[in-house]
């Protein structure tokens, strides 16, 4: 939401998408979901540049191997440091900015479940999160609500600190506070 709200031009062509899918005299519903692809490349996009979490569970092999010219020995604990990759700009391209359309014509390559070690934002194999498809939804469903029910402001003299804080999960340094009007023309839509 920090990101759309600092990046007005994003945020209408979210708007548009829901505005066409759902349209203006309906609530957003599940069945919308998978028909929101602007909105599926905005969250994949938010999920690199702000990881949830930096690093993922750390690994232990059963047995001494080599990656990348690195000798692992068997037992060590390995960190796979995904913020690392994110901000990579031998993997991705201007990884600092928040570029959702690099998730649009996306083919395949970048759904939760693949092996594609660039983009693993909820981890792979058999240590993948087990919350996965009920985030998936979630965080889909939650936002699309939110955008399509309401115009946001942010209160008057404000502006969006997307600064992080750095710990076992990353968080934004500053709460966003941002101020909710009616975007649905009909009030029986809010009960």
């Amino acid at each position: 939401m920090a990101e759309l709200l600092d990046k007005p031009h994003l945020m209408e062509k979210v708007k548009k998408e829901l505005t066409d899918v759902v349209g203006v005299n309906n609530i957003v519903e599940e069945s919308h979901i998978s028909k929101l692809h602007y909105l599926d490349a905005v969250v994949k996009e938010t999920f690199r540049l702000h990881p949830p979490l930096p690093l993922l569970v750390p690994r232990c092999p059963s047995q001494s191997c080599t990656i990348g010219g690195y000798a692992i020995p068997k037992g060590s604990r390995v960190f796979l440091n995904m913020w690392s990759i994110y901000m990579d700009p031998q993997v991705w391209e201007n990884p600092l900015e928040f570029q959702p359309d690099r998730f649009l014509n996306d083919t395949g390559n970048f759904d939760y479940m693949r092996n594609s070690f660039q983009y693993l934002p909820f981890g792979s194999g058999r240590r993948i999160c087990p919350g996965l498809p009920l985030a998936e939804r979630m965080v889909m469903y939650l936002l699309a609500t939110l955008i399509h029910s309401f115009e946001w402001i942010l209160p008057e003299g404000e502006k969006i600190d997307l600064l992080e804080k750095f710990g076992i999960v990353m968080r934004k340094s500053k709460p966003l506070y941002a101020i909710p009007y009616q975007r649905l023309p009909y009030l029986n839509l809010y009960e």
